[in-house]
């Protein structure tokens, strides 16, 4: 099998792996971070930047793959505090409407880059 990947040119890459990878009807998205923005500025204790700036670039990566936000059907969100809940929720429940994803959302020890916020989803072509 030959993978189909898509690459958005303002998201950088902080490891080796692709930003998207097409798989006929779903197509999976790497998780993206304020930090991953090939112009990020630091956003450093700013949750809410931070989830803005991990849409800003998922959404460059959906363009290119072919979808939207309404064609998404599952959300990860790793944070590094459960006290950034609240601030991230807040900025999450503008980039989608009813009937929402399913979602994950976890707390972890740490996330590349010292980001302080990941998301990462699966859309399904409609």
């Amino acid at each position: 099998m030959v993978r189909k990947i898509y690459t958005a040119s303002n998201a950088s890459s902080s490891g080796p792996y692709s930003h998207a990878v097409d798989a006929g009807d779903y197509v999976f998205f790497s998780g993206q971070t304020a930090k991953n923005a090939s112009d990020a500025p630091d956003l450093t204790g700013d949750i809410a930047g931070q989830t803005h700036q991990c849409f800003t670039n998922l959404l460059n990566v959906m363009e290119q793959a072919g979808v939207t936000s309404d064609d998404v059907v599952k959300v990860n969100v790793y944070l590094t505090s459960m006290k950034n809940f609240t601030a991230m929720n807040d900025v999450y429940e503008t980039y989608f409407t009813a009937p929402f994803p399913a979602r994950t959302c976890v707390a972890v020890l740490e996330l590349p880059l010292e980001a302080e916020v990941e998301i990462e989803i699966i859309a399904k072509r409609s």
